[in-house]
């Protein structure tokens, strides 16, 4: 049987720089993957890869066997990204730009649980005001709300506990947990020091 994720030899060449070169790896249900290395590593763009959003130079994703190039739709159904980026919008409230959000991946936009993921996030005060007079930190947890609402068992993070508060990062982490304990599986980068309890994989990048 396939790994449920699987990338074969992928390569990245921005200019005239190659990022990488034949990087691979599998992931199956319950499993995190790591993905290290210093920055201009081509952490970021191995990530978008994964999502769909870069087309690599060579090699391929592949998700139940099937490139991920050839399922379109059907692919990113299973998925939730979260870049660098919080992708929110300044003009919608935090409980408008969650329902929003997680209308287009499927999640539960129900009032109770939008709400209850706001107020797990440290947001409770905050669900009926715009985005834009918003602190950063409080910006980054509105779009990690959307964790808590996924029903996708592929989570893509990039740098996820930055901008976080201690309550903040221990949500992520217990939520990260939670889902790899579900069966889900995650993609993360992070340079801060954040134990994850479950199946834990490392890949260096730029070594």
């Amino acid at each position: 049987m396939s790994p449920k994720l699987e990338a074969v030899h992928l390569g990245c060449v921005r200019g005239d720089r190659r990022l990488f070169d034949r990087v691979g790896f599998a992931l199956e249900a319950g499993e995190l993957l790591h993905v290290t290395g210093p920055n201009g590593a081509g952490k970021t763009t191995l990530l978008r890869m994964v999502c769909g959003l870069v087309r690599p130079e060579a090699g391929e994703v592949r998700w139940e066997g099937a490139p991920i190039r050839t399922l379109g739709e059907e692919y990113l159904r299973n998925l939730t990204y979260l870049g660098h980026l919080n992708a929110i919008k300044d003009d919608l409230t935090c409980r408008e730009n969650l329902r929003v959000a997680g209308a287009l991946d499927g999640s539960d936009t129900s009032d109770g649980r939008v709400e209850e993921a706001l107020a797990r996030m440290g947001l409770k005060g905050f669900m009926t005001i715009p985005a834009q007079v918003l602190s950063q930190g409080q910006k980054r947890r509105t779009a990690l709300a959307r964790l808590l609402i996924s029903k996708s068992p592929l989570w893509v993070l990039d740098e996820p506990f930055v901008a976080l508060d201690k309550a903040a990062v221990e949500t992520v982490r217990d939520t990260l947990a939670g889902h790899l304990a579900g069966g889900g599986m995650a993609i993360l980068t992070t340079h801060q020091e954040v134990p994850i309890t479950g199946t834990v994989k490392t890949l260096a990048m730029g070594a």
